[in-house]
């Protein structure tokens, strides 16, 4: 059984945590915590202690009774909260996490919501598409023209928040139309690790998105922009 001891867990805990704002509910961190451990397989998710309860929720249980121990964690009605001890850990840590990173020796300016919102929009008319932000309830929408009653792209940047509101958008948006789904992640060191985050939910209470889903770091729109304004002229003859 590839399990991991309950003692590895606490920093993914604190780290979960802090990128969510400092608090989140039980339910969802056991899930988010899956992607720290590659190795566990669907029967290790599944196991059960000889009492019946579930080994790996049984696993976090005990990880986060030791952060409550030393000071670093608080629980409420099914909800945990770093403590200010906890969050000064998480801060600590951040940095040792072994998350796959597009450029370590680099810093990125950080760009904001609305920039990545005219990024796609510059993008999508340089496409020959009708692009426009905060369209109804979604933050950027393509459509073939502007009459065309239907959407066929929807994006969702995620800059800060909880995710799960994104995918919401992102289903309603292909229940309805069909639409292209696209979560754009702000920060593009975590591109890679939110992929591999949003598997069990895509496989679970979204898995109707979860093979047309595209998620997109920021560099990776901004390189797609630069190379569409290089040939803008070009496009705009042949399009």
């Amino acid at each position: 059984m590839a399990l991991p001891e309950s003692a590895r867990l606490e920093g993914p805990i604190l780290q979960e945590l802090l990128a969510t704002g400092g608090e989140e509910n039980i339910r969802l961190l056991y899930r988010r915590l899956i992607p720290y451990f590659p190795q566990l397989t669907e029967k290790d998710l599944h196991a059960q202690t000889g009492n019946g309860r579930n080994r790996w929720k049984v696993l976090v249980q005990r990880a986060g009774t030791r952060l409550v121990w030393r000071g670093e964690l608080r629980r409420w009605r099914g909800r945990w909260m770093l403590t200010e001890r906890g969050r000064q850990r998480a801060e600590a840590e951040k940095m040792r996490l072994s998350w796959p990173q597009a450029s370590e020796a680099r810093v990125e300016r950080t760009r904001s919501h609305r920039e990545i919102q005219d990024m796609l929009v510059d993008i999508g008319r340089a496409l020959g598409k009708y692009a426009e932000k905060e369209y109804e309830r979604y933050d950027v929408v393509w459509k073939d023209s502007e009459i065309a009653p239907r959407l066929s792209h929807v994006f969702e940047v995620q800059v800060k928040g909880h995710i799960e509101s994104a995918l919401a958008k992102l289903k309603h948006a292909y229940d309805t139309q069909r639409s292209k789904p696209i979560l754009v992640i702000s920060d593009e060191r975590q591109a890679q690790r939110a992929r591999r985050f949003l598997q069990p939910y895509l496989r679970g209470s979204f898995h109707e998105i979860g093979t047309v889903t595209t998620v997109l770091g920021v560099q990776e729109i901004e390189r797609l922009h630069q190379a569409l304004g290089e040939i803008k002229d070009l496009l705009e003859e042949i399009l």
